[in-house]
């Protein structure tokens, strides 16, 4: 009988996904792993695709999410949905509240102190739960746009690696969605009917990485094989694993 259109994306999605954790090394038994669940499509992702990688006898890993609310900016995710699709894929789940004031911190944009804040909030809670590495949702479209970034910006070859190992820290950042395209979870998504964030980031659409993110679709319009051609390059200069 011939595969439907979700067999055929599920096939790929996890082919991806197991090729970027074992090139990658990003696995090893006993892992305590500590999920970043956001509410939006790749975290959600990551958090179905690694349960059933959990699922497996070997590397035996166990996995913990953790669901950052920013009650400062004025976006909205449906908690009860996710404790429940966390729930259903046998993952505990913690919830956390943090914030930061923008008229007294004035380092960077409020992007940057967001994201600052929540790793903080990662870091502690991995740490309180006795987890060794975090899983974040970035995918292999994330990547290539930091790639893009920080040439264009920083003047920098460089970008967010698949397997970063903290120098400060006794815990390994990992992105098990590396090699999975922003297009296949697009239409997972839709074909899981994942739920939708009930208010979207007032940021999302105003920053540098919206700008690079539609300039890297022009170039592959222009050059089709770019995509690979420029992650052949941050592996071949060993920037997607970092000890």
């Amino acid at each position: 009988m011939k595969p439907t259109q979700e067999e055929i994306l599920q096939h790929r999605i996890w082919r991806h996904f197991s090729q970027g954790i074992a090139q990658y090394e990003l696995l090893e038994d006993g892992d305590r792993i500590l999920i970043g669940l956001s509410g939006g499509k790749d975290s959600l992702a990551l958090l179905e695709f690694m349960a059933r990688r959990a699922s497996i006898y070997k590397p035996h890993i166990e996995l913990e999410a953790l669901h950052v609310r920013m009650s400062n900016i004025p976006y909205k995710t449906n908690t009860s949905y996710i404790e429940h699709f966390a729930a259903v894929h046998h993952v505990r789940l913690t919830v956390k509240e943090t914030s930061f004031d923008l008229s007294t911190d004035h380092r960077k944009n409020p992007c940057f102190l967001c994201s600052w804040n929540r790793r903080k909030i990662l870091f502690e809670t991995a740490k309180e739960l006795n987890c060794n590495k975090i899983a974040l949702g970035h995918h292999q479209d994330d990547i290539l746009h930091t790639t893009l970034l920080n040439l264009t910006f920083q003047g920098q070859f460089s970008t967010m690696p698949a397997r970063l190992r903290m120098k400060k820290f006794p815990i390994t950042i990992i992105r098990p969605l590396c090699k999975v395209t922003e297009t296949d979870l697009a239409q997972w998504a839709v074909l899981q009917q994942y739920e939708r964030q009930e208010k979207l980031c007032p940021y999302e659409t105003d920053s540098h990485r919206t700008s690079i993110r539609h300039l890297f679709e022009q170039i592959e319009k222009i050059a089709p094989e770019a995509r690979y051609s420029w992650w052949n390059a941050l592996n071949h200069e060993s920037k997607l694993t970092e000890e």
